[in-house]
């Protein structure tokens, strides 16, 4: 029992754990709306868009490093918004030019001018030993403007997300709740960067949604399952990262791919079919909040 106990004892550990659960909760929210709008590699995306101001914040006022990268992280989101509806660019070739370009304009600058405040690795892995109080305040304040915007525009959202088009028609501004969704999306990525780090923030926020969606037929019921499977998989991956030794967003993301593997054993195909078959169930989704 005090072996199983140890790592509670440390407050670091305690504040990481705090932080890795909260982290996972808000990314199962929020990616729930990403996958369903097959966009999965946005999160992907804007984690490496979100490393170029980090970068570039270096060379002026590292200090400021976080609010740089999350001016340049929203603006880059609104970019791609832009020039998804503006031309004939999909919206995969869109986040492609657009992120990978910054993401490598923050790795030229790093090589060229090194780096005054987090360092490289810190960015892309994470590092949840380090984490300031007022990253904590971050996040705390992230995730209840997330919470909030998913209550407040859940109809709204649910609807723009499988028949935009007819949402459009009945009154809904679908371009500024996109717009506003991209912004929380990158908030909520720019605040777990220092749990999960660049090159893992975006498995956070499709294997919540994509277990959840194996686990049921229900729009609101997906949304409470990936928050609170995210939220397990910050929990457990932190706990064990103690014993195994490894980064703890390493640990959080093999946790849930773990807890995937289980549950796709468990459904079998039919699970499977499902998670990839969002569409087809989109009028059984839309039909829960007229209800």
């Amino acid at each position: 029992m005090e072996s199983i106990l140890e790592p509670f004892t440390y407050a670091f550990f305690q504040k990481g754990l705090l932080v890795a659960t909260l982290s996972g909760a808000l990314l199962g929210l929020i990616g729930v709306y990403i996958v369903l709008r097959g966009m999965s590699y946005i999160g992907h995306g804007l984690s490496h868009s979100i490393f170029g101001g980090f970068a570039a914040a270096q060379l002026f006022a590292a200090q400021f490093y976080a609010l740089a990268a999350g001016i340049w992280g929203i603006a880059s989101a609104l970019a791609i918004s832009v020039v998804t509806r503006k031309s004939r660019v999909g919206a995969d070739a869109a986040i492609g030019v657009i992120t990978i370009a910054s993401f490598a304009l923050g790795v030229a600058l790093f090589a060229k001018f090194g780096t005054s405040g987090p360092s490289f690795e810190n960015a892309l892995f994470g590092s949840i030993l380090g984490i300031s109080t007022g990253q904590i305040v971050g996040l705390l304040a992230v995730s209840a403007l997330t919470a909030t915007f998913v209550f407040l525009r859940y109809r709204a959202l649910l609807f723009a997300t499988f028949d935009p088009e007819v949402a459009a028609v009945s009154g809904v501004n679908v371009n500024r709740l996109e717009a506003a969704l991209m912004i929380v999306l990158s908030l909520a990525i720019l605040a777990t960067l220092t749990v999960i780090g660049v090159t893992l923030v975006a498995a956070m926020l499709v294997i919540p949604p994509v277990i959840a969606r194996m686990l049921t037929d229900s729009f609101g019921r997906m949304l409470a399952f990936s928050t609170a499977i995210g939220a397990v998989c910050g929990l457990a991956g932190m706990y064990l990262s103690y014993y195994a030794g490894v980064p703890s967003g390493t640990m959080i993301v093999l946790v849930g791919a773990a807890v995937f593997v289980v549950v796709l054993l468990v459904t079998g195909g039919r699970g499977l079919r499902r998670s990839s078959g969002l569409d087809s169930h989109s009028e059984d989704l839309m039909a829960e909040p007229a209800a």
